[in-house]
């Protein structure tokens, strides 16, 4: 986006095929990833919770009409989202179920509201354990949002009947700036990678404020066929 000269609330996306060799192989996880990866330019009065809970929306609407069209095109399967995306934190949802585990918890709470957006994945929760792990030069886990939580950053998790667990299919937060970049090099105990150049660049302010995330391809095809395995 900075060297192409991206304008304040443009973006770009990308068609994005991998290979993950170290993936440890199961029904939903595969050595080919395939996803949409996607990020856009925001301003700095943008970001948080709010402006994120708005853009998982749009997300999840365009995910929902996807799901009723394949339906009309393939009459035999019938639409399982609910109309809206519940939202809620990571510590909340440790709160909720305190004797679970966090994946427990959200096989649970996506089962409770068929969608839901958990914010807050990377920060250490009042228990002393993040729900999940999140590298400290990607999303903002760190910044306190209205509320006095923290973290700008989430995972959308839809509940899948087929296999009877929550399912993740996308993932994605407001990025790091300048400060929560150095705030969470600091936690996870790795400053070292501020010397390197895209580090360098963006604690320089070479680089503009951005929102963006990864969108499963093969896993929302698994979902929206109601199929078991994602070959």
């Amino acid at each position: 986006l900075a060297e192409y000269g991206f304008e304040q609330g443009e973006g770009l996306y990308t068609d994005m095929n991998a290979l993950s060799p170290q993936e440890i192989l199961d029904n939903i996880h595969s050595v080919y990833v395939d996803q949409w990866d996607w990020e856009r330019i925001i301003r700095k009065e943008d970001r948080h919770l709010d402006f994120l809970k708005a853009i998982v929306g749009k997300i999840y609407h365009v995910i929902r009409s996807t799901e009723k069209a394949v339906c009309r095109r393939f009459p035999a399967l019938t639409p399982l989202l609910p109309d809206e995306i519940t939202f809620i934190h990571a510590d909340d949802l440790a709160h909720k179920y305190p004797a679970l585990s966090p994946r427990a918890r959200e096989d649970k709470i996506a089962r409770e509201c068929g969608a839901v957006f958990i914010i807050g994945i990377g920060a250490e929760l009042s228990d002393g354990k993040p729900h999940d792990g999140r590298a400290p030069d990607y999303d903002d886990w760190i910044t306190v949002d209205g509320n006095g939580k923290r973290g700008l950053n989430g995972d959308i998790f839809v509940w899948n009947p087929v296999l009877r667990r929550g399912f993740e299919l996308s993932s994605m937060g407001i990025r790091v700036d300048k400060n929560s970049l150095l705030e969470q090099l600091r936690i996870r105990n790795c400053l070292e990678r501020t010397q390197q150049p895209w580090h360098q660049r963006l604690l320089n302010d070479e680089f503009p404020l951005t929102i963006g995330g990864g969108i499963g391809q093969s896993r929302l095809c698994m979902f929206y066929l109601q199929k078991m395995h994602i070959g």
